[in-house]
């Protein structure tokens, strides 16, 4: 797969959406919009939510201007423990889709630190992250209706192409292939964060004739909109980053 490129990752909202517990003072949860680091130098943010799902987008090793993946999976958490079983991170530095495991501790509103383990490689990365206020805003349509210039990538590589957000949330994208696609996106009951859906046409598109679920999420500082999904198969996907107009 192709790398993204990047203008400034350091504003990248990397979603990491964990699943959460009960509510309640005796049983805070992970829930919230993180930044941090990994062990082995990539950047990385995170976005938890309390359905169940997470996502993980992580930078190159060697340049935080450059998107090199992301992890998506599900799993709970539970007064200050988080694990999942089930992630998988679909590379785009050419390893493919690695089965993967994540566990952390957290501090409600503060801190959300852990590991996520490769059984296949035999590999471990720890990572570190500290909450953002961001998270606390309220998600509209009206804030994120627009067009939005930038980049996608798919299971089969990546290319430009823009992406038009209408008042109402149909949602439509034009790739520089001439792939398109068009769906749906409505801000969520909880979070700075929206379901998104989109159905992709047919060739030249990788995900041809398929539809795709996920989320997205807009940061108002750099008028960047990030949206992430997969098809029910988790086999394909797609990443979109693109900058406001």
């Amino acid at each position: 797969m192709k790398n993204i490129k990047l203008i400034a990752v350091s504003s990248i909202s990397i979603a990491i959406l964990a699943a959460c517990g009960g509510g309640g003072s005796s049983n805070s949860t992970a829930e919230g919009l993180w930044n941090g680091t990994t062990s082995n130098g990539r950047t990385v943010s995170g976005l938890v939510l309390d359905d169940g799902t997470f996502w993980v987008l992580y930078t190159s090793q060697t340049n935080t201007n450059i998107i090199a993946g992301a992890v998506q999976g599900s799993g709970t958490s539970n007064n200050g423990s988080f694990a999942s079983s089930n992630a998988l991170d679909f590379n785009l530095e050419g390893l493919g889709i690695i089965p993967a495991n994540l566990s952390a501790s957290y501090t409600q509103k503060q801190n959300f630190n852990g590991t996520v383990t490769y059984p296949t490689l035999n590999q471990t990365v720890t990572f570190t992250s500290k909450y953002s206020a961001d998270y606390d805003q309220t998600p509209s349509l009206a804030t994120i209706a627009g067009t939005y210039a930038g980049t996608a990538a798919v299971k089969d590589g990546s290319e430009s192409g823009t992406v038009t957000i209408s008042s109402s949330g149909v949602v439509n994208f034009v790739g520089s292939s001439s792939c398109t696609s068009t769906g749906t996106v409505t801000p969520r009951a909880k979070g700075n964060v929206y379901n998104l859906s989109v159905t992709f046409g047919g060739a030249p598109c990788s995900n041809a004739n398929s539809t795709v679920t996920g989320i997205g999420y807009f940061d108002a500082a750099t008028k960047r909109l990030y949206g992430l999904g997969l098809n029910s198969a988790r086999s394909n996907g797609f990443i979109f980053v693109g900058t406001k107009s």
